[in-house]
This record gives C-alpha cells, structure tokens and sequence, in this order.
C-alpha cells in the first residue's frame, strides 16, 4: 500500500518548491539563515523542506518554544509521508487500526495539540500558524485558506464552520483544525487535503481494539474531499503561492518565504533531541488517558471444541494495571486464567509484548492445555492490536 501512495500521490520537488517561493516573495529569501530571517521581519512564510512527521511536529515545538512570537508570526507550510497523527489526549488503539498501518509501513505519531486524528500524506498540506496568545485567532486564520481558494477558484464553495473545519459545498470536510496555546504563545494548525489517498484514509482510521472504555478526546468521522476532486487544475504550485499571499494580505505582512531544512542543528539547536521524543512508546502511546477494556473472546481448539471468554483490564499509561480474565472451567482451569492474568499485569498494552509475557507460561503446560492456552493468548493478544514502537 505504502508504494501505491508514494507512485500515485503528486510530489512537489524541492525544485518547484523554490520556483513557488520566488513568485510568493520578491527576491527569495531561502538562501539566508533562519537567525537571519527571523531578526528582519514581523512576519514570516517558511516551508519546511522535511516530509518527516516527527521532524515537522518537532520543528511546531521548536518554534513554539525558541522564537519570540510576541513580536513576529509566522505561517509554515508542510507534508508528511504517509502517516496518522493523532490528538495529545487521544487513544491510538480505538483512533486507528494499528495492525493495517503496521502492514502498511504508515508512521503513528502524536502531536501536542488536541484535536481529533488527521491522516496525511504528499496530498495534503498542513499550514500552522504561530502568534502570541493574545493573537490567536482561529477564524482569521482560516479566512486566509478560504479567501485563498475562492481566489484561485471562485467556483469553489468553501466556508469555515463553528467546529473550525472546512467545508467543500457544505458538507465535504477538506480541513480540520487543532491548536495549542501556552502562556504566551500560540499556535493553530489546519490541514488542506489536495490529493490525498482517500482509501487509505480509510483503511487506518478505525479502531483496532474492541470494547474500550475511555474518556479520550473521540474524532468525529466526516465525508472527505479533495480539493482536485472539484478543481482539477489546481496545482501545488498555484495552491502554495495563493495560500502565502493571502496570508500577508490578510494579516499586512510583507513576509518573506524560506526553505528551511529541520534536520538542520546549526539552525534549529535542540531539535532532533524533541524529535526523539516524539517517537518514544511512552509519548506515543504511554500519553493515552487510562482506559478499560471489557470485550468477549471467543475459543476454538485443534479438535474444533468451542469456547468463550470475558476479558476486563485497566490500562493506565500504556499499562496494565489490572486483568480479569474469565474462562469457562471445563474450557480452561481457573488456575491457568488465573496464572495468565497475574503475568500481564505490568506489561504494556502491546500484541507484542503480551506474547512475549506469556511465553514461559506456554512452555509449562502440554498437550490439549497448551493448545487451548496458546488459543487464548493468541485472542487476547488480537485484541490488543500490534503497536508499531
């Protein structure tokens, strides 16, 4: 699926990339350093030579945390390879099916902001917004991207709603909004399908583990669009250059627009170390609010006897802190449900990792014990998905 994406979705080269910032900005400004640019502006466009997920969500931190945006906003521009990323207080496992992103080779990250799960790829554009707290201003900063596209195409019917979303002909969404404010700053991050594979869109984003309890932040699922869908001589180039005019239409900016390269330390100090944190288990998934799971499992041996149970565990963390597992006697002694549960608790909530707690549990028994035994772990470990850390 993964190479699918890649050979159908329209790539934008670092070539155009720059021939689309010269005719943004007159002259260019993406030979100059970031300190540079930083220093001679109150406003800034910036495009982010990364499709990086981790690298491009570090950059938003670094920028949030390292630049003085009580006198200068800037707008940045940015794609990511194939990738969910889901919302600071969201829970992964019931936000998208992590087996089919794992066979997909598709990245899992979690941002800062809050906000509902995005999927992206090379056909969608993400445009953050950074500003002081008192400048927040969500509905300005999606007039930019709709006073944009209607000037680019006027036939277009786009409008911004009360959940911050936009909306193609009225009930197309084509972006969604998620922000973050802290004591002094802010920053309002938007995505702009263009051409995004919607079938893999899809395919990740549903749950990949039945019967959660939970009081995470739930997306709210919503008929999609492409912008080509509607407009299909739209191009990046034409796309990119509206979207930075407007921005300094809306906002009184001359703005100049640069590349920059986040990978770069000289230029962004600290990052990578922010960037690595983004793609730890205790961040990805360690971050989810505590949850509960109560689903039924339900048993077939090698000689086709039939069975069910009722697991309930208590995650909390990304852990199991608690496990109750009920098996019918005749099925299973209480004493091995009782022994497998004892085992899992402590472990994360993991595929992978349950099956290697239960592995010396495995290799006590024998026989039709064994395999009933290996047939229940084989259930449970099912239900816990296959994280990608």
């Amino acid at each position: 699926m993964l190479s699918h994406i890649r050979r159908t979705l329209p790539l934008l080269s670092r070539h155009s990339a720059v021939c689309t910032f010269e005719r943004i900005n007159h002259p260019a400004r993406s030979s100059s350093s970031f300190s540079d640019l930083i220093t001679a502006s109150d406003g800034l466009v910036l495009r982010s030579e990364s499709t990086d997920v981790f690298q491009n969500l570090a950059l938003e931190d670094w920028i949030d945390a390292n630049v003085d945006l009580q006198q200068r906003c800037i707008l940045l521009l940015w794609r990511n390879q194939p990738s969910v990323v889901i919302g600071r207080h969201q829970n992964p496992w019931t936000e998208c099916n992590l087996p089919a992103l794992r066979r997909a080779g598709i990245t899992l990250a979690r941002r800062r902001s809050g906000g509902g799960t995005v999927y992206h790829d090379l056909g969608n554009l993400n445009l953050t917004f950074f500003t002081s707290k008192k400048g927040y201003d969500r509905k300005r900063n999606l007039k930019v991207v709709t006073d944009a596209l209607k000037r680019i195409r006027p036939q277009l019917n786009v409008q911004a709603t009360e959940r911050f979303d936009i909306l193609l002909n009225g009930h197309l969404k084509i972006s969604g909004s998620a922000s973050r404010l802290s004591r002094k700053s802010s920053y309002h991050h938007c995505t702009l399908l263009h051409s995004a594979d919607r079938s893999a869109l899809s395919a990740v984003l549903r749950p990949s583990c039945p019967g959660i309890i939970s009081n995470a932040t739930p997306s709210v699922p919503s008929p999609v669009a492409n912008l080509v869908d509607h407009a299909p001589t739209l191009q990046w180039e034409e796309l990119l250059e509206a979207l930075g005019q407007q921005y300094n239409t809306e906002f009184g900016f001359r703005a100049p627009l640069a590349l920059v390269n986040p990978s770069d330390e000289a230029e962004f100090p600290g990052l990578s170390r922010m960037e690595a944190e983004l793609q730890t288990w205790d961040w990805t998934f360690g971050k989810t609010p505590k949850f509960s799971v109560k689903t039924a499992l339900d048993l077939t041996d090698t000689h086709s006897a039939h069975s069910s149970a009722q697991l309930c565990m208590e995650v909390k963390n990304g852990v199991i802190e608690g496990c109750d597992l009920h098996v019918n006697t005749d099925w299973l002694p209480p004493r091995l449900s009782g022994e497998l549960s004892g085992v899992l608790v402590g472990e994360r909530f993991c595929g992978h990792r349950a099956a290697a707690a239960v592995t010396a549990l495995l290799r006590s028994e024998c026989g039709e014990l064994q395999d009933r035994l290996i047939n229940l772990c084989d259930a449970m470990v099912s239900v816990m998905g296959a994280p990608l850390i």
